[in-house]
């Protein structure tokens, strides 16, 4: 079989199962795993569309695109059905975001990148600019065994935000914008503010716009993600299909009056 045609150019790498399975993540997910998993199977899903695409962007980045759920489901659907055709007598589950996987250390591991100061996972060729998604089989494939890669520690993720959120590859999630700007009840002021004054109503994107490794990151492959892009979200958006429609339509119309007031 020919990976790279079937992932369809996105990078992809394999490592151990048994290397990560004492630090699984608790959830529903969580019973999908295939019994006797043996391969996990780290893909990126790049987002990045290119500056042009994000001017006056109110949104952080990965939420201008239709759901990434959704368009990395269908991806990862043709993936496995390849797989189940070439390998019947094997089993293939994939994960994206709801993962009883610890992500970042799986794509660490198969060689895919390296986990940044701000607790992102990061490409070399991509930047931060991208999903994370596993499929774990049963099959043993050769696992990545070349050098891992670390975070430059320019410090330039810690010293830009503007919450003082990060420490030691730490996000501290009751200082971070982005985790704030998704929580329910009332804006406290100060956090209201700042929305404000860096005009985003989802998210944020500081600590990645200041980060060398995005500097020249490569746009994406993935064609659905240019086709669905709507950088100004305003009031009265249709959330469905949308990365901020799991929150409500409530969260997402209260920030719109925080940064507009």
């Amino acid at each position: 079989m020919e990976f790279d045609e079937l992932f369809c150019g996105l990078p992809y790498g394999f490592s151990s199962f048994a290397a990560v399975k004492d630090s699984l993540i608790s959830c529903r997910a969580l019973s999908r795993l295939p019994e006797n998993a043996e391969t996990v199977i780290s893909v990126l899903f790049p987002y990045y569309l290119g500056e042009e695409y994000y001017h006056d962007a109110n949104v952080s980045r990965y939420a201008v695109s239709a759901d990434y759920h959704i368009v990395t489901k269908k991806i990862t659907d043709e993936i496995i059905a390849r797989l189940s055709s070439e390998f019947p007598e094997n089993k293939f589950e994939a994960f994206v975001d709801n993962s009883p996987l610890p992500e970042v250390r799986c794509a660490v591991a198969a060689g895919l990148g390296f986990l940044g100061k701000n607790n992102l996972f990061i490409s070399e060729k991509y930047g931060s600019w991208v999903f994370l998604g596993e499929i774990v089989t049963d099959r043993h494939f050769p696992f990545y065994s070349g050098e891992k890669k670390t975070c430059p520690d320019c410090g330039a993720c810690v010293r830009a935000c503007p919450m003082g959120a990060l420490d030691g590859g730490k996000v501290d999630p009751e200082k971070c914008l982005s985790y704030l700007s998704q929580k329910k009840g009332e804006l406290a002021p100060e956090i209201a503010e700042k929305m404000a004054e860096y005009n985003c109503v989802w998210g944020c994107d500081i600590c990645q716009k200041v980060c060398p490794m995005n500097r020249g990151a490569a746009v994406t492959p993935i064609v659905e993600f240019f086709e669905t892009a709507e950088p100004v979200v305003e009031s009265g958006v249709d959330i469905e299909g949308r990365a901020f429609a799991w929150r409500g339509k409530k969260v997402i119309e209260r920030n719109i009056r925080a940064v507009k007031e």
